[in-house]
């Protein structure tokens, strides 16, 4: 991952965020009164600071019973709802899964014991406000957990403690592995492990140091520094460690709770000065409230929003008005980037929205091509990457049919310096320049030069993720 300068995103942390209103703020309603949204942004940023946190692990490793249970404990969850869904699990034999039902919602997902499709919940810590994303497990649903680990900041990896289930996690086909590179990949720098069911295996703390001496070197090699990534003991069916200390472990683990640590993630760098950004994960008819018009869900990757702006939907390259905002079920009249909103909009038909779609600045619409330069690194693929080679290219919530049209060149994953030009395939763990075409239509990416957010890309293969890296150049069509 080093070789892809993920490094990047912190170059910026030092430079003063200026937006220059002739060149990046768009045209507002004369209904609407112009707001200063860096003002309003540094005063909101005195108070409480705003995460998106991603929860992911390989199947049945317990994260969704770790976070209800976590959500419990904050008081997110009340204990009539906490006591009927003890009583319904029970009744279908499934007592175990009560504090995961606080986020499977379907009746599949609690019938299964999976979940399927990212639940979103709210919390918020003593110094910090989260939005919560839990992804599901199951390689079946990958597609889905890489559209809510794109929308996230910092992650929790949980990881099953039990005897034989660690290691069904992290090697061959397992999703402990491929979870980590994949939100390593999708720009997470802090990282909490959690090793969980450590009530199973009586609160071992040989056990505890095995899983982290086998998790430690992958997590290096993966991209993360040392540290930015902690380690926590816990049991999310029991609820030890996680806001109070477990006396089970007292006399071998000093460290936080898994609350105190997750109080202590630093916001990200935000793209505040870029040309607005929202990458659209849901949308629906309707306004938020009694109003009309259509409802965006999304992320803002980028730049700032206000209620009376005109916003651009790419691809199409129409356009509607912003007339409501909400954020963190709260309604706003301004966003900013790192912001996960619902948005509606006036003067726009719906059939112009699909899920990956970008709302971006009229003034500086995102490019649509068909044909990327990208760095990449090769992950354990069973067979060589060689021109021609299909594949689907995820970016966030988006995911579309490609191919691999020219191996520019092998870099060396140290220096990024070139080793080969025009190869005749790319081995596993590789570091490459590709040339990637896509196969059906056009579609909104940027550099990550331009935006590391939409820089960013993935690209699996039969169910499997063959390879990750970051946009060089587009060529716009």
């Amino acid at each position: 991952m080093e070789a892809l300068n993920f490094d990047l995103e912190n170059t910026s942390s030092s430079k003063k965020v200026v937006i220059q209103e002739s060149k990046l703020s768009p045209k507002i309603s004369s209904k609407h009164k112009r707001i200063n949204v860096l003002e309003e942004y540094k005063k909101r940023s005195t108070n409480k600071v705003a995460l998106n946190l991603v929860v992911v692990g390989h199947v049945d490793a317990g994260k969704s019973t770790l976070m209800g249970h976590l959500l419990y404990l904050l008081g997110e969850v009340n204990e009539k709802t906490m006591k009927k869904y003890e009583r319904d699990s029970s009744k279908i034999g499934k007592s175990s899964f009560a504090y995961a039902w606080v986020l499977d919602e379907t009746g599949e997902e609690r019938s299964r014991g999976i979940t399927m499709d990212v639940a979103i919940n709210k919390f918020e810590t003593e110094h910090r406000r989260f939005t919560l994303l839990d992804a599901p497990g199951h390689r079946d649903f990958i597609p889905n957990m890489i559209s809510g680990a794109a929308q996230a900041d910092v992650a929790i990896l949980v990881v099953d403690a039990t005897t034989g289930e660690f290691e069904a996690g992290f090697e061959a086909n397992g999703q402990t592995k491929e979870h980590a590179l994949l939100i390593r990949s999708l720009g997470v720098q802090q990282l909490i492990v959690t090793i969980n069911k450590l009530d199973v295996v009586n609160w071992s703390q040989d056990r505890y140091n095995e899983i982290i001496t086998k998790l430690n070197p992958f997590l290096n090699q993966a991209g993360f520094k040392k540290d930015k990534v902690v380690y926590i003991p816990c049991s999310g069916l029991t609820g030890e460690n996680l806001l109070k200390r477990s006396q089970n472990i007292l006399e071998w683990y000093s460290g936080p709770t898994l609350i105190q640590q997750i109080d202590k993630f630093e916001p990200p760098t935000r793209l505040l000065d870029k040309p607005f950004r929202l990458s659209v994960s849901d949308f629906f008819k309707g306004g938020i409230g009694s109003m009309g018009g259509i409802t965006v869900a999304g992320k803002i990757e980028a730049g700032t929003i206000q209620i009376g702006e005109n916003v651009m939907v790419v691809p199409g390259g129409e356009q509607g008005v912003v007339k409501g905002l909400e954020t963190n079920d709260e309604s706003s009249k301004w966003a900013a980037a790192g912001d996960s909103i619902l948005m509606t909009l006036t003067g726009l038909d719906i059939i112009q929205l699909k899920v990956g779609s970008i709302l971006c600045s009229v003034s500086h619409p995102v490019p649509v091509t068909s044909h990327i330069l990208a760095q990449i690194i090769v992950f354990d693929v069973k067979v060589p990457i060689t021109k021609g080679f299909p594949v689907i290219l995820h970016r966030q919530s988006l995911n579309e049919p490609a191919t691999i049209t020219k191996l520019v060149a092998i870099l060396d994953k140290s220096t990024g310096e070139i080793m080969k030009k025009n190869p005749r395939c790319l081995p596993k763990v590789s570091s490459a320049i590709v040339e990637i075409k896509l196969n059906n239509r056009p579609i909104p990416l940027e550099t990550y030069k331009e935006n590391k957010e939409l820089g960013r890309i993935m690209l699996r293969k039969g169910g499997e993720t063959v390879a990750a890296g970051i946009i060089i150049d587009v060529s716009k069509s």
